[in-house]
């Protein structure tokens, strides 16, 4: 909190930032497997996710778990963060976001939101979302990429916002905080594709090695 960083020509204090990366969800559309295991150049996504997080000097990390949380646990053991279950993660994503807000520090200055399929966010990307929330707009509280007009991910808010999330009803998420509080959100534009690249399909699979020549892989067990 005490140290001060030089960012876009004025200096701008230290934020502390918690993120949560959900990795919850049944996989359906992948043939019910874990899509966080899939592996790129060897590597599980979810753990990719780690160390971008880590590298960009995010502070705290909560993952949230649900369906093949025994699996993914043992893959990311070593890591330190803080681990959680949604025993219904059936109920949808806002369920297993709103229990990895819940289980983050009181004491943060923002809070992001990370996905365990997107498989190029690095730590570049991290910092570049990072710089972006400190330099947002007055009176703003969420900063969304947008690349070519349309949302990205991760997205980063204040923990005003993550409050107010967590005092609404168990349907309120960020997506619905950001549709009834359009004026608070910066659409920050970057041209960024990571942001914008995920995989929910086998079809997405294919289509990203042909994009870009990234080939992802089922581990071992999974094929």
């Amino acid at each position: 909190m005490g140290c001060i960083l030089k960012c876009g020509g004025t200096l701008h204090s230290r934020v502390t930032v918690g993120a949560v990366l959900l990795a919850a969800g049944s996989g359906s559309r992948m043939g019910h497997r874990p899509k966080s295991l899939l592996e790129l150049d060897g590597v599980p996504l979810i753990r990719q996710q780690l160390i971008a997080l880590s590298g960009a000097g995010v502070d705290e990390v909560v993952v949230v778990l649900g369906h093949y949380a025994d699996q993914i646990e043992e893959t990311i053991k070593e890591f330190p963060v803080k681990l959680v279950r949604n025993p219904d993660p059936d109920a949808g994503q806002v369920s297993s976001l709103r229990l990895g807000l819940q289980s983050l520090s009181i004491k943060l200055d923002a809070v992001l939101i990370a996905l365990a399929d997107q498989p190029l966010i690095n730590s570049q990307d991290i910092k570049d979302l990072i710089g972006a929330y400190k330099k947002r707009p007055q009176n703003t509280h969420v900063v969304q990429p947008t690349v070519d007009g349309l949302p990205g991910n991760p997205v980063m808010f204040s923990n005003e916002v993550r409050e107010q999330i967590l005092l609404g009803d168990t349907h309120m998420g960020c997506r619905q905080w950001q549709s009834a509080n359009p004026s608070q959100v910066h659409p920050w534009t970057s041209t960024n594709s990571h942001y914008r690249t995920d995989v929910d399909t086998l079809e997405d699979i294919d289509a990203l090695a042909e994009k870009t020549g990234h080939e992802l892989q089922w581990p071992v067990r999974q094929r």
